[in-house]
């Protein structure tokens, strides 16, 4: 199964106006996050906008049957994106989604804003 990292690439931080940018923030750490996982068994998408505005940069990890993260509150930077990917790495590996804390790249820690349980299988709604 595959293991998706769905970027926000409308994420822009307070001073983003103020930095006189002219990608989005989100725009950049997508763009270093498709780099970084170039060559993994990731998949990455981008979305216009993850509602979580307050914590941007977002980015949400996925997998069928697993367990849902959302992080947020990212710099678009390179060390950034690896942590995501790495992270998103452990998440493919693992069977239900869940990484023991001890193995979450350093990037990640303190950028966790939500946990949503696997949806149920079709046969378990009938």
């Amino acid at each position: 199964m595959t293991t998706w990292i769905t970027i926000c690439d409308t994420c822009k931080r307070e001073d983003w106006a103020a930095c006189g940018e002219s990608q989005t923030d989100g725009e950049c750490l997508a763009a270093l996050i498709e780099a970084a996982a170039a060559g993994t068994a990731l998949a990455t998408r981008r979305t216009s906008c993850l509602m979580g505005c307050d914590h941007g940069c977002n980015v949400a990890i996925q997998g069928a049957g697993k367990l849902a993260y959302t992080l947020g509150r990212f710099e678009p930077s390179e060390e950034a994106a690896a942590g995501i990917v790495a992270y998103a790495q452990s998440h493919a590996a693992s069977e239900t989604g869940q990484v023991p804390y001890r193995d979450w790249p350093q990037a990640v820690k303190g950028h966790f804003i939500t946990r949503l349980p696997p949806l149920p299988a079709l046969e378990d709604m009938a």
